[in-house]
């Protein structure tokens, strides 16, 4: 499948995105292992997370979904899980994948966590080192999925400092210390998003956090709570750029995660000039929300401080969207990790913006980009849904037609992506490939 994007005239809208995607994975987790049922409202349908649900259904969890976004989770508390019959596969969910391996280090039975083709060549190193110091016994194909951990393991309690600020290294091992003797704690290098650490807090686990060191004590309890899932700040920043770019658009997204530890965007795009309000800011359970307002800007280049990388670590494929345009050079550097995404973004976006017409220059841990115009043409997502919604964004804007192949993937994230661009103003289709 490929998208068809024409010249468009995004103008003024009230719109809304699906659910957070890390907050509707964890929900599922933590709710499975709690005590109680869990209702789950404003759930992500999207594959990656559908991928979650189907897991926890073969680990025994009774799961309702009396509508497309709402679910009830029949919690088995902390030790009711039950063995799967077969391997559990987690489709294209670097997420599910990574979380699901601290908590079925602690069971014991053994299982078998594997996913497509492009999860089973993503490095899952990065957590099974953790894990074996805490005693977990993980066998993979030279730390790449399918990961095969055995059960019936005495989990101790680390302390982990980690190399590289990992919001799924962190929650994996945090959800492993329920299962371990002790006190369980994680030092990050820098701030990373803290779901798992405000859900478990809903949930009566006393987790601590203090100057980067965050932790807990193993053998506590979960009891099942009500989670409404704001909108998913990630998906909310394609109609964010979207809206910055158009001549004279003003455009609210209603219902939007603002944890400041997932805003880095809204600060990088304010720092590059954009028009950007947080209007009525509230909090659904212990996550902060907003709506965040948008209007046309004139965006000129920057060095993107590098302390913001871990607060914006999935928006970097928009943010070289939103460099192309602007006025001047920006540069972005300690970005790295997008080399072990779902592609390589830093190349995958590098790629897309050059066949667009604009300058780029690639380093092992940056890139630095000239603004320009962009050109229609064809471009390749490589199968990732963020680089291939932000090349979709980029074409909102450019000088003629753009095609964007293979986006299939876009449904991991973000179902309803063209139906909610169109309805912002973009010239948007879905096709089909030519056989």
């Amino acid at each position: 499948m490929h998208f068809k994007v024409t010249p468009s005239r995004i103008g003024d809208a009230a719109v809304s995105v699906p659910g957070d995607k890390s907050i509707s994975h964890r929900a599922l987790m933590l709710g499975a292992i709690a005590d109680g049922p869990t209702r789950v409202i404003g759930f992500l349908a999207g594959e990656d997370c559908l991928s979650t649900l189907t897991a926890m259904r073969a680990l025994g969890i009774s799961i309702r979904q009396p509508g497309p976004t709402e679910l009830s989770v029949d919690g088995v508390g902390r030790d009711g899980l039950c063995p799967p019959s077969a391997d559990l596969d987690l489709g294209n969910s670097g997420t599910a994948m990574r979380l699901m391996a601290g908590l079925l280090s602690g069971q014991p039975f053994d299982s078998v966590l594997t996913g497509d083709n492009s999860l089973n060549s993503r490095p899952m190193g990065r957590i099974i080192k953790p894990l074996s110091q805490m005693g977990a016994e993980i066998d993979s194909e030279d730390g790449r999925p399918p990961l095969r951990i055995k059960g019936n393991r005495s989990l101790r309690s680390i302390e982990y400092v980690m190399p590289i600020a990992s919001a799924q290294v962190k929650s994996a091992v945090l959800l492993a210390g329920l299962y371990a003797g002790g006190t369980t704690a994680v030092v990050e290098p820098a701030t990373t998003r803290d779901h798992t650490e405000r859900m478990l807090g809903s949930m009566g686990v006393e987790v601590f956090s203090d100057m980067g060191r965050i932790g807990l004590q193993g053998g506590q309890s979960l009891t099942g709570c009500e989670i409404e899932v704001p909108g998913d700040l990630s998906s909310a920043s394609f109609l964010m750029l979207a809206a910055i770019l158009a001549e004279n658009a003003d455009v609210l997204i209603k219902g939007v995660g603002i944890n400041p530890t997932r805003t880095g965007v809204i600060d990088i795009l304010l720092a590059m000039g954009a028009d950007i309000d947080v209007c009525d800011p509230r909090f659904m359970g212990k996550e902060p929300v907003g709506d965040i307002r948008v209007r046309s800007s004139q965006l000129h280049g920057c060095s993107v401080d590098p302390a913001l990388v871990s607060l914006a670590i999935d928006e970097f494929p928009v943010l070289f969207v939103a460099a192309a345009a602007a006025a001047g050079e920006t540069v972005f550097s300690g970005i790295g990790e997008l080399r072990v995404k779902e592609s390589d973004r830093i190349a995958a976006m590098a790629d897309g913006m050059r066949a667009l017409g604009i300058t780029v220059q690639e380093s092992d841990d940056g890139a630095v980009v000239e603004g320009g115009r962009f050109c229609g043409g064809r471009v390749d997502s490589f199968g990732d849904h963020r680089i291939a919604m932000s090349l979709a964004v980029a074409a909102t804007v450019a000088e003629d037609a753009v095609e964007v192949r293979d986006v299939a993937s876009v449904d991991t994230s973000f179902p309803g992506f063209v139906d909610c661009l169109a309805s912002v103003g973009a010239d948007i289709e879905l096709l089909e490939d030519a056989r």
